[in-house]
């Protein structure tokens, strides 16, 4: 039987063509990894449903094993009015539920990095990075602004910079020896300042059990301090909230602890 012979330019392809289908099957698919794959220390705020601007606090740290161990007892908390909606941070964009817009009176949902630690004091407690705020403080919720969702001091900024905006970081002495940002720290929504998808997003004290806030998370002292001593950004600690039917769909694609009874 005559077996056909490869022309020249055939041989001479075999090879290259050989090694593009060995480097093909060796090439692995691209994967994101998961939003809390570094953190070793999460804050997590679950509510009822998208509108509910009651919620609870809870804490989580890795153990040696890398498993999420609870940390203390949870804690009820407060958000935005209107209770929250999908925010910008680390996680993936989502497109089931509201999505957080400025004024809208939601806090935002999703997976964030935690900031810088703010209060009334000259030193804060607890190892955040810490910023007095003076009565020049503010935080600038005005979409159009270039310094939009950003803590400035008016005195390096220029008065014009500060104009129209509401966030006066030293409400105590804006509003009548307002509590509320006596001591807080900053959670890192829209951090890329995109005009009007929401600003100056906080953990912040409450002035009463009841009060929903703007868009931040309000708690008791005793709880706000609590989380304060216990933060430690060299343990990269994220600050998670979504309502409960939301957290138990993306518990496992985001590796998130098991919430405690």
């Amino acid at each position: 039987m005559h077996t056909p012979m490869l022309r020249p330019s055939a041989r001479w392809c075999l090879p290259a063509l050989m090694l593009l289908l060995a480097a093909c099957s060796s090439m692995q698919p691209t994967t994101t990894p998961a939003p809390l794959a570094d953190a070793r220390q999460l804050v997590v705020v679950t509510s009822a449903h998208w509108d509910a601007p009651a919620a609870r606090l809870q804490r989580f740290e890795r153990d040696g094993r890398g498993a999420w161990q609870p940390v203390g007892a949870a804690v009820p908390v407060m958000l935005g009015r209107s209770g929250s909606g999908w925010g910008l941070g680390l996680h993936p964009p989502q497109a089931q539920g509201p999505q957080k817009r400025e004024g809208d009176g939601r806090a935002p949902a999703g997976i964030f990095a935690i900031g810088t630690a703010f209060g009334y004091a000259a030193t804060g407690i607890g190892a955040l990075p810490y910023l007095p705020m003076q009565a020049s403080h503010y935080c600038i919720d005005v979409p159009a602004s270039p310094l939009y969702n950003r803590i400035v001091d008016a005195r390096d900024v220029g008065e014009d910079a500060v104009a129209g905006s509401t966030e006066q970081m030293r409400l105590d002495l804006h509003n009548d020896g307002d509590i509320r940002y006596r001591r807080g720290f900053v959670i890192e929504h829209n951090a890329d300042g995109v005009p009007g998808q929401g600003s100056c997003i906080f953990a912040h004290l409450l002035r009463r059990a009841d009060e929903t806030t703007a868009g931040c998370t309000a708690m008791d002292e005793a709880a706000l301090d609590t989380v304060l001593q216990w933060l430690d950004p060299a343990l990269t600690p994220r600050f998670v909230l979504m309502p409960e039917a939301d957290y138990a769909r993306l518990s496992a694609p985001w590796q998130l602890p098991a919430l405690q009874p």
